[in-house]
């Protein structure tokens, strides 16, 4: 009877599921409901999780209940650790959860709801979620080894080398497009400036107050950190409302940026208790409970997607940045689907914590499926607004023009009318004095949320609150991604240059810790001023290279992932993780060549440091020149390691499949597991 109804049960999420993901998919020509997404994402994450994901802990994976875990065996109440696992999944999801899942989706709406939406769906369940899993559990099985480690353990000492390189690179150009969407997101903001810079002092307070005032006290210091947050924002209504004080708080891009350099620094050299870790659980309260309230506000509003499922600019005509639907969709919406960054989480700190075995499924796979639930909230708050003023919020003024009844006539003319009096309307009941050319996607993200947020819980009279607490919430994932990647380069930085000086590979060592940190700071601050001085807005070829770079990424976790399957001898399932690296390649390698050569200078680098040499000659347009051909050879370069890894690991699988080589992993020895006893 049982089985009869969970096969009825199933059944029903399945032709839910498959009636939702058709009505996306094939209405045309009429605005469809935003519910339409959520029920098709939750069909889709539902059916991945209990079929994909048990085929592959079963079939592939063999999870062992009784095996002993690295945290269990090498247990030191620091690193290793046994931890319950909803903490560990929390910690997870929120070392996970940067800018991608909330940025990349709003970016890629410039294409309309359809392609990013099904390559969400679809890229997670199918790819990033696998990633995540296997990934974790083979670091479980390896003591907690790094990516990178198990690379030169599974491919050899070039395909260590090349994953060094390729993670080291990834994190730089990762924060420094994750610092130039917060600049983007509050210049000329003194409501939004006040409110992240009280951020600050709120987490100092919170790491003084729980290591010296009132030690071990969470809920206390929770409840001070809530309270006191809310006051940040109230204080910034104040604050955007007298003249003196909003003076002040209102600072232009490249002051920003240079603050933001000074807080990547002081996160990376202060004592991990004093704000990196109080800032990290601070913003983890406040992203659980914002995605879940977003979550309710979106079933109980039920709004209607104003954008349509495919817009003019899937021929890469497109404002927003340039390039067309394949492959530049695919890697615009890279963390909503699948991230290479996922698998330095997966292979770093949480398979120090996992106390079971059977918890990798949970962990791994399900923490990113809420990722990519984040993603297809994001798509929504993006595409429930008018496309004119989406457009409008993320075009940069070299596209649409700086005076607002310009950019209004350009982005009319295009099929999608505004004006510049709805702007002002929108800016005022948001509380901003503008809302163009606020390119980076989390303004837009904002607006769409506050939208939300204000027609299902409290009414047109909060937006403006609710739009602050939008960018703040943002603000938090992305300000947490820079504080802990900036540390996490620093220490890897600190292991290579112990091989020239041991000193310097002291993690506690201070002159190596400020010059470690500054070099940190210096290489992705460069990467910041970059898109700050850049005339279109510097999302425009940042944000790519970060895509191209993070799924570059992903393939070499891929590549580690398929030579382990294999040398397990589940070949006949490398399927699994080939498929996904197949297409990451073919996407990749094809908008990393669009990037270097394409001949239209809003794609291309090398034809846009050619368009401008051509123009008149300035310091600035040298400036520029110099960073298109910059981030040419950077693309050209992770192409190439990339490609030295996929050759290292056909190699491996060649040689394996064909008997030439043996196929030995080269786990840590099978070690039973205490926990059974103690639950026996």
């Amino acid at each position: 009877m049982s089985k009869t109804l969970a096969i009825l049960g199933w059944g029903s999420v399945a032709i839910f599921g498959a009636v939702a993901v058709g009505a996306i998919a094939v209405r045309r020509g009429e605005p469809i409901n935003a519910l339409w997404l959520v029920v098709a994402a939750t069909c889709c994450y539902a059916l991945g999780y209990r079929f994909y994901s048990k085929l592959i802990a079963t079939r592939i994976l063999a999870l062992d209940g009784l095996r002993a875990t690295p945290a269990e065996r090498l247990e030191n109440g620091r690193d290793f650790l046994v931890t319950n696992k909803w903490v560990v999944f929390g910690h997870h999801f929120a070392a996970i959860a940067g800018p991608g899942p909330l940025v990349g989706p709003v970016l890629a709406a410039q294409f309309g709801y359809l392609p990013g939406t099904m390559w969400v769906l679809a890229g997670a369940v199918f790819a990033g979620c696998v990633q995540d899993f296997v990934i974790l559990l083979f670091s479980v099985r390896r003591d907690g080894k790094s990516l990178t480690e198990m690379a030169k353990d599974e491919i050899g000492r070039v395909g260590g080398f090349v994953a060094y390189v390729s993670v080291i690179s990834i994190l730089i150009i990762l924060l420094g497009v994750a610092a130039l969407i917060v600049v983007n997101a509050l210049k000329a903001s003194p409501w939004g400036l006040f409110t992240i810079a009280m951020t600050m002092p709120i987490a100092l307070l919170m790491g003084v107050y729980l290591r010296r005032i009132r030690p071990g006290k969470v809920l206390e210091v929770s409840a001070l950190g809530f309270v006191l947050v809310l006051a940040a924002i109230w204080g910034g209504q104040y604050v955007s409302q007298n003249a003196a004080l909003a003076r002040v708080f209102t600072l232009s891009a490249p002051t920003l940026a240079i603050l933001i350099m000074v807080y990547g620094f002081a996160a990376s050299a202060l004592p991990v208790w004093l704000l990196l870790a109080p800032r990290d659980y601070l913003s983890t309260f406040v992203k659980l409970g914002t995605i879940a309230l977003l979550a309710v506000g979106i079933v109980v509003l039920h709004p209607t997607l104003h954008m349509p499922a495919l817009t003019r600019f899937v021929d890469g005509t497109g404002p927003v940045f340039a390039g067309k639907v394949f492959p530049f969709a695919f890697i615009t919406i890279a963390c909503g689907a699948i991230s290479g960054f996922h698998s330095l989480i997966s292979s770093g700190t949480t398979p120090k914590l996992i106390a079971r075995e059977t918890e990798t499924r949970m962990v791994g796979y399900g923490a990113m499926m809420a990722e990519s639930a984040v993603a297809v909230m994001a798509i929504i708050a993006a595409c429930v607004m008018p496309p004119g003023v989406y457009f409008a919020i993320n075009s940069p003024a070299g596209i649409v023009g700086q005076a607002p009844s310009a950019a209004a006539a350009t982005i009319s003319s295009w099929g999608f009318p505004v004006t510049a009096a709805d702007m002002q309307a929108l800016a005022y009941a948001v509380g901003e004095q503008t809302l163009y050319n606020r390119t980076g996607g989390a303004p837009a993200f904002a607006v769409g949320m506050a939208h939300i947020f204000s027609h299902s819980l409290g009414g047109e009279t909060l937006m403006a609150l609710w739009y602050h607490f939008a960018i703040m919430f943002e603000a938090l994932f992305i300000l947490t991604v820079l504080d802990a990647g900036t540390r996490v380069a620093r220490f890897m930085v600190q292991d290579a240059l112990a091989h020239i000086y041991k000193p310097l590979g002291r993690t506690s060592w201070y002159p190596s810790i400020l010059a470690t940190s500054a070099l940190i700071v210096g290489a992705w601050g460069y990467f910041l001023w970059q898109g700050v001085k850049d005339p279109l807005g510097g999302i425009n070829s940042l944000w790519p290279l970060f895509g191209i770079s993070n799924q570059l990424l992903a393939t070499v976790a891929l590549c580690v992932a398929t030579t382990i399957i294999i040398k397990m001898h589940r070949a006949k399932y490398a399927a699994v993780t080939l498929v996904p690296l197949v297409w990451l390649v073919a996407v990749t390698f094809t908008a990393s060549w669009h990037k270097m050569f394409d001949p239209n200078p809003r794609v291309g680098f090398l034809s846009q440091a050619q368009a401008l040499a051509a123009g008149p000659a300035t310091g600035a347009t040298s400036k520029l020149i110099f960073n298109n051909r910059l981030d040419a050879a950077v693309t050209g370069i992770l192409v190439g390691m990339v490609t030295l890894v996929l050759v290292e690991s056909g190699r491996q699988w060649l040689g394996i499949l064909s008997g030439a080589k043996e196929a030995r992993v080269k786990e840590s020895p099978f070690v039973r597991t205490r926990f059974v006893e103690e639950q026996g």
